[in-house]
């Protein structure tokens, strides 16, 4: 029983100092942001050549606004079924390779069952472990840039 009279202390008093760094946390000010610069000006009083450049304007559409309009072929402001379906009856057609209407599992899965005959060398419709390691996803180099590690020697004189 004082087992769990502690335990309950405990977790009140994380909860209670969890609290307490959150709302000091919370109250701290943002940096004041920069004052506008001022325009340049020539000698003749106008501005510099560069604030005469109009900037370019972004696109008016939302992104659900184009995503309308690339399902709207007839742009008449409404989707009919045929035209929902149209990118849906182009993928199936893709994967439907005898053209018969009807998708077996095999041309349901092309991608796989093509990745398993490109593995398999010795084509023996079977895949040892050199040959299944050959089916391992591609995974691209990290894309993060870590500074390049200082010897422990040199780390122990800097300090």
């Amino acid at each position: 029983m004082l087992r769990y009279l502690a335990g309950v202390v405990s977790a009140l008093l994380l909860v209670g100092a969890g609290v307490f760094l959150f709302r000091s946390s919370a109250s701290t000010e943002a940096p004041p942001l920069p004052e506008p610069r001022p325009l340049a000006a020539t000698a003749s009083g106008q501005q510099d050549a560069e604030e005469d450049v109009p900037l370019p304007e972004a696109s008016r559409q939302t992104r659900e606004q184009r995503r309308f309009n690339r399902y709207d072929k007839d742009r008449d402001a409404t989707i009919t079924r045929e035209e929902y379906l149209a990118s849906r009856r182009k993928a199936y057609a893709k994967l439907d390779t005898n053209g018969d209407g009807r998708l077996s599992f095999d041309e349901w899965a092309v991608k796989a069952t093509t990745k398993f005959a490109t593995a398999d060398r010795d084509r023996s419709g079977t895949l040892n472990a050199p040959e299944f390691a050959a089916t391992a996803v591609k995974r691209s180099p990290a894309r993060r840039r870590c500074p390049p590690q200082q010897p422990a020697n040199e780390a122990a004189e800097t300090e």
